[in-house]
């Protein structure tokens, strides 16, 4: 997948970051749900099942370090948009009792290098 240029806005980087998460969970076998599932209360970037295991995946992408770690990016207050989000998505699909989780993928990208993919999961719980 050719890197998104230099000069590009944030969300065409961040489509590029969510076109790379996606394909790292497949590879991870996860199914992916759903991607860009938008709410009231904020979007859920991707919208995965690993398993018996319903995951809330939020993305975040960087070309550097200048604003800090992709990962510290996720703030209380955007854990809890994506928590807000997650339970708005459950009520919409009329999910019965399920096993979630909230994850963040974290990718760094460098000039013409393999970007770096950070996945972590059980990020955060529920918040709201």
């Amino acid at each position: 997948m050719k890197q998104p240029p230099r000069d590009c806005g944030n969300k065409t980087l961040g489509e590029y970051g969510e076109e790379i998460a996606v394909s790292y969970l497949k590879k991870k076998k996860y199914t992916v749900v759903e991607r860009n599932y938008r709410s009231k209360c904020g979007e859920l970037d991707i919208v995965a099942k690993e398993a018996n295991t319903l995951v809330f995946v939020e993305v975040k992408t960087r070309r550097n370090a200048l604003y800090g770690l992709p990962q510290l990016s996720v703030t209380h207050f955007k854990q809890r948009q994506i928590s807000k989000a997650a339970l708005l998505y459950l009520a919409a699909k009329r999910v019965g009792e399920v096993n979630a989780r909230f994850d963040v993928i974290a990718i760094f990208l460098q000039d013409n290098e393999t970007p770096r993919i950070e996945h972590i999961r059980n990020a955060f719980e529920l918040s709201y």
